[in-house]
């Protein structure tokens, strides 16, 4: 246990730019103080002692604003940054060198008994205020953006936006786990589509009524040169199922 309770302290001056020594990391770190209190109470659960280790986990919820299951099992060199909200439930299983923001959740979707709670691998970085529910595994290496509500399976090594939470592969890209900014925005992405495919459908509406206009003059319908009565049937066919726009729609991508 020594050696995982070094590991929660030094992984914050690897990822806290803020960290400056033992001393305050030690006494203003609430993320540190809510994994001491849970180490603990986690030990006290396996062994099956009864009352004391959920009155532990509370005294903690009381004292850092973190609620932390005695029963979660949480790996090694985990960061709760801030953690203000957080709550990681019963059955939730952290993996190591994860990173979790304040706000986020790790929780249930019923009343279902068993296991019901989330499973994190290793390298995970969940963003402030992300919701991951139910008995689902996310892989290892997985970005969890801020705000987003992961209901299903994510494989390893992808980012997740949205809501509901959408993959957005990144092959090839290292980005380190701070950077919050080089999140994809899907959403933006479909609107910019739609944007676009309205903007066409207004220019073809207003070559049709110059068609029917008095004026006998030409005009360009997608790109080639027609007349009066003459429409081009190779102008392109514009289709609302585009492949962006219909997957945020269905709520692919997981």
């Amino acid at each position: 246990m020594l050696s995982t309770l070094l590991a929660d302290f030094r992984i914050i001056f690897e990822r806290d730019p803020a960290a400056r020594n033992w001393l305050e990391v030690l006494f203003c770190y609430p993320g540190l103080q809510a994994l001491l209190f849970h180490r603990l109470a986690h030990w006290l659960y396996d062994i099956g002692l009864p009352f004391i280790p959920r009155l532990i986990s509370h005294i903690a919820r009381f004292l850092t604003g973190i609620e932390i299951h005695p029963g979660a099992t949480i790996g090694y060199g985990v960061f709760i940054d801030h953690g203000m909200g957080v709550v990681i439930g019963e059955t939730a299983i952290v993996g190591d060198y994860a990173l979790i923001y304040q706000g986020v959740t790790l929780g249930g979707t019923g009343k279902e008994c068993g296991k019901r709670h989330p499973t994190l691998g290793e390298n995970v970085v969940v963003g402030a205020g992300a919701k991951v529910l139910g008995n689902i595994q996310i892989g290892n290496n997985v970005r969890i953006g801020a705000g987003s509500v992961v209901l299903r399976d994510v494989p390893s090594s992808c980012t997740v936006v949205g809501v509901p939470g959408r993959i957005i592969y990144r092959s090839g890209v290292r980005v380190a786990p701070l950077e919050h900014n080089n999140l994809p925005d899907s959403e933006a992405e479909v609107i910019r589509a739609l944007v676009d495919r309205i903007e066409l459908l207004e220019q073809q509406i207003e070559n049709l009524q110059r068609l029917n206009s008095p004026e006998k003059t030409p005009v360009l319908v997608g790109s080639i040169a027609t007349k009066e009565g003459e429409l081009s049937q190779e102008a392109p066919v514009c289709s609302l199922r585009d492949k962006a726009i219909q997957q945020f729609l269905d709520g692919a991508g997981i």
